[in-house]
């Protein structure tokens, strides 16, 4: 069985869409006959990053030997973090041929949140991937920005749903209409667009944890905060919601938006990158500037049609698109 190496800055506990993408590749990979072994900061001494706990900076000592060890077939860079850094030079040093991958809008986060010029983050995300067999990313959205940005090799890279877990139920019958939203709680989510929403005769429910929380339990009384769901648990509470609302401006794709499909609801968007490879208008959601409007669209949408509109969303499509582009090492 053939082994691909995946560095990666991600913890394999953490909840969110990277992590999500790897633990399926993995699952389906297995299937066609092959095996990811994953380099992650639980190999190494590992710190919170100041300030968002929920990052670890790993000391990559000794990830040399640990690289060697692994006696991997393919090789694959998943983030551009310390790790990912690490593994790069290594890569580089010994003439060893990789790919890469492109999953967070760094540029425009680190400039809103940070006021890191755009310009400086882009000259490091261009260098990061310079020398890349491929870099796969999520949208073609995405991969027409990398494109204009100077980065080469790019490849649109599908995303998929776990339909056994994922798919539609009867929903009970209730006097209001339920507003959901699943996501980490953190800052850059935009998360009060949607507990600030005001749509007559709705819910809102928050699914997710992270720093952000405690402020906004302050600040909207009128949300419902569940804390982080998984499994059959989570799958309920998308079971039982009329729209899902995705007010995330900076994710390049948003696997929970295939998970609400799956289950027939309906997303309510804003029309940016992510949304606008994923909803199709008038059929699985609607996107508009006002996310009120994007919610009173929804509501009349057939769940049958939702549901139908989640059926190409595959991790066998996932794994064909990975597998294709892998790079000799040699």
């Amino acid at each position: 069985m053939k082994k691909i190496l995946v560095i990666t800055d991600n913890l394999p506990d953490q909840i969110n869409g990277v992590v999500t993408t790897y633990k399926n590749l993995a699952n389906t990979a297995l299937e066609n006959g092959y095996k990811l072994v994953f380099i992650d900061p639980t190999n190494f001494l590992h710190i919170n990053c100041p300030g968002y706990s929920e990052i670890k900076l790993a000391l990559p000592f000794n990830i040399n030997k640990l690289i060697a060890s692994t006696d991997a077939n393919y090789y694959h860079i998943a983030t551009e973090g310390p790790l990912g850094l690490a593994a790069r030079q290594y890569f580089t040093k010994h003439n060893i041929r990789y790919n890469t991958s492109y999953h967070t809008r760094f540029p425009e986060a680190l400039k809103t949140f940070l006021n890191i010029p755009e310009q400086l983050t882009w000259r490091y995300i261009r260098w990061f991937h310079k020398h890349t067999g491929r870099c796969l990313t999520t949208t073609q959205t995405i991969a027409s920005e990398l494109k204009s940005q100077g980065i080469n090799n790019v490849v649109c890279w599908t995303r998929g749903v776990d339909t056994k877990l994922f798919n539609p139920q009867p929903r009970l019958a209730k006097p209001y209409k339920t507003l959901l939203c699943v996501s980490r709680v953190s800052r850059e989510k935009n998360l009060e667009d949607f507990c600030s929403l005001q749509v007559p005769n709705t819910r809102k429910v928050l699914v997710g944890s992270g720093p952000h929380l405690s402020y906004l339990q302050q600040h909207y009384s009128d949300v419902e905060f569940v804390g982080m769901k998984t499994g059959s648990e989570l799958a309920s509470y998308y079971q039982q919601a009329d729209v899902f609302v995705f007010p995330s401006r900076w994710d390049t794709f948003g696997i929970v938006m295939l998970e609400a499909l799956a289950c027939g609801v309906p997303i309510a968007a804003y029309p940016c990158n992510g949304p606008l490879d994923v909803v199709e208008v008038g059929i699985n959601g609607y996107l508009d500037q006002d996310l009120n409007l994007a919610v009173e669209g929804c509501f009349s949408l057939n769940k049958a049609n939702i549901y139908l509109s989640s059926r190409r969303w595959t991790w066998q499509n996932c794994w064909d698109i990975f597998h294709q582009n892998l790079v000799e090492p040699t």
